[in-house]
Order: C-alpha cells, then sequence, then structure tokens
C-alpha cells in the first residue's frame, strides 16, 4: 500500500484544520458543554455555525459522488476530514450524516433517497444511523420489519443514536425474517420515541424506539446484508480516525506541558517515569494512524478490508484509553478540570473507546476471520 497522503487529502485537510481552527475554541466548547445559552434555552453539543461553515467551504461535499453535488473523492479524503475534526474535538456529525447517511444513500438509495443525500452534502439536513442494540434482550427488544399493504414498518429499539433528535431521518440496521436490512425513518413520526442519553463527552446521542413506524427500504433485501457491512466498516474506520486526531493532538497538548512544566527546578519531560510516558503515547499514535490508513487505502482501493478495519479499531480503542489517561495524568490536577482543554481531549477518546468496544470483541471477531477458509 502506498502511504503517501494524496494532494486532495492534504488540501481537505488543511481546508478542514482553517475552518475548525478558527471557530472551534475552548471558549465555545465550554459554551456548548453548559446545555443552556445565555437566554437560558436549551442547547446540545452541536455547533451550528462550525456545521454552516463546513458546508459553505464544500468540506461537506467534497467526498461524496457528483451525483448528489460531490467531487467523487472517497474514503481517503474522508479520513483526513475525520482526523482534523478529531484534533479539534469539533462538536459536529459530520462521520454520521455524510460518511454513513449521504454515502449510503447515493451509493444504495433511490432517486428521492439519493436527494435526502444532496440535501445533507449542502448542509440543509442531517442525517445519522442507528446501528446499535442493547445485548441484554431481556432489556431491549431488537429492530425487526415487517411488510404491511406493500410498505414496511419497524419495531424495536436502538441505543446511542447519535444527533437523533437533529436528524431529519435516520438509517436504521433491522432483521427481516432473520437477515439483515437497512431502512430510511422519519424521526418526526408519532410513533418514534426518542430518550436522550448521557455519554461521557456530553455529545448529543439518543435511545430510539419503533412502534410500527413506517420505514423505506433501502437498496433491496438481497443487498441488505452488503449494506450493512458497508456501514458498520465505514462507521468503525470513521471512529478509529477521529481518534487519531484525538490522541495526536492529545500528544502534542501533554509533549509541551511536559517541555514547560518544571518540579524541583527541572522540566518533568526529563523525569524518566514521565519521558516513558509519552514515549509509550507516541508509539501507540503511530500504530493507530498506520492502522487507519491501512484500512482507509484497502476500503478505497475496493479491497477486502474487515481485518484491517477491525485492526484500527482494536488499537483505536486500546490505544485511545493510554494516551488519553496519559494526557491527564501528566497533566495532574487541571487534566480532570472541566473547564481545561485537556479534558475535552480525555473524554472525547474515552466515549470513543467505548464506542468502539473492548479487547474481547475484536479479538473474537478478528479470530472468526482467520478461522475462515481462504477462497
Amino acid at each position: 500500500m502506498d502511504f503517501t497522503l494524496t494532494e486532495a487529502q492534504q488540501d481537505l485537510a488543511r481546508l478542514t484544520a482553517e475552518v475548525t481552527g478558527k471557530l472551534v475554541t475552548a471558549d465555545r466548547l465550554r459554551e456548548l458543554d453548559k446545555n443552556t445559552d445565555a437566554a437560558g434555552n436549551a442547547t446540545v453539543r452541536f455547533d451550528d455555525t462550525l456545521w454552516a461553515s463546513l458546508a459553505e467551504t464544500g468540506v461537506l461535499a467534497a467526498a461524496l459522488p457528483e451525483a448528489v453535488g460531490g467531487s467523487d473523492l472517497g474514503v481517503l479524503e474522508q479520513t483526513a476530514i475525520l482526523r482534523e475534526i478529531g484534533k479539534s474535538v469539533a462538536p459536529v456529525p459530520y462521520l454520521w450524516s455524510i460518511v454513513l447517511g449521504a454515502g449510503a444513500l447515493a451509493a444504495f438509495g433511490s432517486e428521492a433517497q439519493r436527494a435526502l443525500a444532496t440535501r445533507a452534502a449542502t448542509g440543509e439536513i442531517v442525517l445519522t444511523a442507528a446501528l446499535s442494540e442493547e445485548r441484554n434482550w431481556e432489556l431491549a427488544t431488537p429492530v425487526t420489519s415487517a411488510a404491511d399493504n406493500g410498505g414496511w414498518q419497524l419495531t424495536g429499539l436502538k441505543t446511542t443514536v447519535p444527533f437523533a433528535r437533529q436528524a431529519a431521518r435516520i438509517l436504521v440496521s433491522a432483521s427481516v425474517d432473520g437477515a439483515p436490512a437497512v431502512f430510511l425513518v422519519d424521526p418526526a413520526h408519532a410513533s418514534v420515541r426518542i430518550e436522550d442519553q448521557i455519554v461521557t463527552d456530553r455529545s448529543p446521542e439518543a435511545e430510539v424506539e419503533f412502534a410500527g413506524t413506517p420505514a423505506e427500504l433501502v437498496g433491496t433485501l438481497e443487498q441488505g446484508a452488503n449494506i450493512l457491512n458497508w456501514l458498520l466498516e465505514r462507521a468503525w474506520l470513521g471512529l478509529a480516525a477521529t481518534q487519531l486526531g484525538i490522541v495526536e493532538k492529545g500528544l502534542e497538548l501533554v509533549s509541551d506541558y511536559a517541555r514547560e512544566r518544571e518540579q524541583f527546578n527541572r522540566k518533568i519531560g526529563s523525569f524518566q517515569a514521565v519521558a516513558q510516558r509519552l514515549a509509550d503515547a507516541y508509539i501507540d499514535v503511530q500504530g493507530v494512524r498506520l492502522a487507519v490508513q491501512q484500512a482507509a487505502w484497502l476500503l478505497a482501493e475496493d479491497q477486502p478490508a474487515t481485518a484491517e478495519v477491525h485492526t484500527a479499531k482494536f488499537w483505536a480503542a486500546e490505544a485511545g484509553h493510554r494516551v488519553a489517561h496519559t494526557v491527564v495524568h501528566v497533566h495532574g490536577g487541571v487534566g480532570i478540570d472541566r473547564d481545561h482543554i485537556v479534558n475535552q481531549y480525555f473524554t472525547a477518546a474515552k466515549h470513543n473507546e467505548f464506542a468502539l468496544g473492548g479487547a474481547t470483541d475484536h479479538l473474537r471477531a478478528l479470530g472468526a476471520l482467520l478461522a475462515e477458509p481462504a477462497n
């Protein structure tokens, strides 16, 4: 594989960094975390000003197909954008609305569904995806679908759906007679219940319950497994790419602090224990970078990438945990101060760590892949 960044990747990364650098400040993040504005109105951790700017500069549409208003770029370019979003911990739904929502509708949707992707590319509407369900089926009903007079209806529960209240449509994975399928749902329908959930970094996520909710099939039933796999691989890679940006910036912040902070008349970066923690963090960041780049390159080349995506997923979760804790530990007390910028990177990394899952899940998935006979 070629690790050289394309010109488009570099340009999009620079443009995204320029926009986020101007608009995503520590003060702005603290403001969004308060849950109320100056007038006392309820707010969510969604920077609509930044979202509009990313749309205006063409960042949102850039990596989408030309058919929905994009520049026909792809996974590598989206990964570059997500990495910069992670570096600024920007509270915007690029992964969910653009990479998954608009991307899936552009690739598999009907003409009317592709029109929604076009609107998402301009920032006019937000799309999202509901892919997670409770593992304890005694507590929740998995989403299933049934035909009703030529249409489809969904019943069941999804958890941690990002930006559910802000979305005009939700892509929902469901089961049809035991086989996977993907549907499009209007969350404003009366049969949909949305209940906000509290997550580590206070980003807007919700539990979404469907009770005979009308739904549109995306693609065909025969394509269901492929569409769901398409969504899952890009969701995991997208979270890993965002995590890469978070740990890169976190390592930069803690390295600068270790060079400046003094104890016992010495820079703390000269202490062996601190230097070792920073060296380990550097290796972790490099591991995530290589794993993400390899998975993204394979997907961009339409090559099988399941094992590589799971590898990136594993390293982003594991390294994210270690680097996040190093950043906080070296900073000491200020690292756990919610008003300090370091805390933003700690909670963002922890959120992605939990979203990506633990080592057991990754190793089980990789073990299953390795056990499959070669074609």
